[in-house]
């Protein structure tokens, strides 16, 4: 792991994004360096978004962790990773989780999904299922989950990737249309959810399926 790199991690330390000890081992052991494209690989320590091609981004390392840390995945867990990408989150969460959880990550753009297959295999996970599908609707074949996290905007949260919450469980999403909020979303009851906004972030959308 590159000097650099552990600065990053430890300033996301000390400006509070990172603070739970299991994830912050996890954005240490996972380096962000192997999930971006070819050629920047030396602009991986920074703290910003990276073009990964077909108009989408790996992540500022800032917002993914505020987005981990607010869903606060736990060892065991099945979690549905909405908008793979590089497949960075992916592989923090499968560490995060452990051996005896799950990580479905899910993504629309078939390239994409190659090029997170083969950032993945840079390490040994068993518990990450790479998926090639639209992902506005979520991805009912393994609900329940105990948690989701999707990493495009939606104008609305999609209430099917709410039914596939199990009760307890959690969303962390981003919600709006120009500007947006990160949600976190508890479901409390079959029917009940509780919300908790973030305002002040910039997503790419989440695009619905075209029936």
């Amino acid at each position: 792991m590159s000097y650099h790199y552990q600065n990053l991690i430890d300033e996301l330390e000390r400006d509070n994004y990172l603070k739970t000890p299991e994830i912050i081992a996890a954005f240490r052991q996972i380096n962000r360096s192997d999930f971006v494209m070819k050629g920047l690989e030396h602009e991986s320590h920074y703290n910003y978004p990276l073009l990964i091609g077909y108009g989408q981004t790996i992540s500022q390392p800032a917002t993914v962790a505020f987005m981990i840390e607010l869903l606060q995945p736990r060892l065991g867990e099945k979690i549905l990773d909405i908008g793979t990408g590089s497949g960075w989150q992916a592989a923090l969460l499968a560490q995060i989780v452990g051996k005896n959880g799950q990580i479905i990550t899910i993504e629309r753009i078939p390239e994409l999904v190659e090029f997170a297959k083969k950032n993945i295999k840079k390490y040994n996970f068993t518990n990450i299922e790479v998926v090639a599908c639209n992902g506005y609707d979520g991805y009912p074949l393994y609900e329940p989950y105990d948690a989701i996290i999707a990493a495009a905007a939606a104008p609305k949260v999609p209430q099917a990737i709410l039914s596939q919450l199990k009760i307890g469980g959690r969303l962390v999403m981003p919600i709006g249309d120009d500007k947006q909020s990160i949600y976190y979303i508890k479901r409390e009851s079959e029917k009940n959810f509780k919300y908790k906004e973030y305002p002040g972030f910039i997503f790419v959308p989440l695009i619905p399926e075209i029936k």
